[in-house]
């Protein structure tokens, strides 16, 4: 017998949210009335965290190259989690389950306890909140350090956006970070001029600094503005998909493997440490 999906709906004036706990703590779906403001499914038809609306990326993002490191002079590994991608991706957070903390009719908060596995060695807690405003979905990240040692740790979220007719992006940037064409992993750091234009005419798949922290979609039915405290964003137009991303993250691609990871936002969590952040995603009908 197949159990029954964990499914919680929020509401506040035309937005609906729907999260699944059971996988990865996604947002499975955000309407604004019948109209999807995320890639949306109604929540007990969504099979995985990677067909949802936004999942939560820790305890780093991106990609982690080789799939291993090095942290306080031991040499650790993960495992695939990503078809076949050479590299460990999003971290694990959006690959367990979460249990239900609390739950209002326009506000929930998520909980992962994570004792350390071959899929990331240290043990952490997480808590995710979201409060559903009539305006819009406020969304926080708690990472908890539960080890006896400090530990490495990136935060993100990874929202998903439907393509429609004359869907358009604003960023404020500075730099963008180019990849190898063969790793996928960032090798060198270029001038960006920020972005404005039509998504269809956009290709990027990127890791971007000196972000201002807001960015601004638009197509013929709706205005959205993400913010958050986090300060770079990986931007995804696929040609191919009917979607793209806009993702504030922590820290750089694969930054654990940099010269400095630390300038490139990894954070160092010590022992009993928090690291907090916020995304929000605001939404008006044009």
């Amino acid at each position: 017998m197949t159990p029954t999906p964990s499914v919680i709906e929020l509401r506040a004036g035309d937005l609906r949210l729907a999260l699944r706990p059971d996988l990865g703590g996604c947002v499975a779906g955000l309407w604004h009335g019948e109209l999807p403001v995320l890639r949306s499914t109604e929540a007990a038809e969504l099979t995985s965290a990677r067909l949802a609306g936004s999942f939560p990326l820790l305890p780093y993002s991106n990609r982690l190259g080789q799939r291993r490191f090095r942290w306080l002079g031991k040499d650790y590994t993960t495992q695939p989690n990503f078809d076949d991608n050479p590299h460990s991706v999003h971290g694990m957070g959006w690959q367990r389950p979460w249990t239900v903390e609390s739950q209002r009719a326009d506000d929930a908060v998520l909980h992962l306890v994570h004792a350390g596995d071959a899929d990331w060695p240290f043990p952490f807690e997480a808590r995710q909140a979201f409060a559903l405003t009539p305006s819009g979905l406020n969304m926080g990240l708690t990472f908890t350090n539960t080890a006896t040692h400090a530990v490495p740790v990136g935060l993100g979220w990874h929202p998903y956006f439907p393509k429609r007719q004359r869907s358009r992006l604003h960023v404020e940037l500075s730099d963008r970070w180019e990849s190898d064409a063969g790793t996928q992993l960032p090798t060198r750091r270029v001038p960006q001029p920020g972005i404005d234009g039509d998504v269809a005419h956009l290709d990027f798949d990127h890791c971007f600094e000196g972000w201002q922290g807001t960015a601004r979609l638009r197509d013929e039915r709706l205005r959205v503005q993400l913010s958050s405290s986090l300060d770079r964003l990986v931007v995804y137009t696929p040609k191919t998909r009917d979607y793209y991303c806009v993702e504030p993250v922590s820290h750089v691609s694969n930054a654990i493997h940099m010269a400095d990871p630390a300038a490139h936002g990894l954070r160092t969590l010590q022992p009993g440490a928090h690291f907090e952040a916020w995304m929000k995603i605001e939404v008006s009908a044009v």
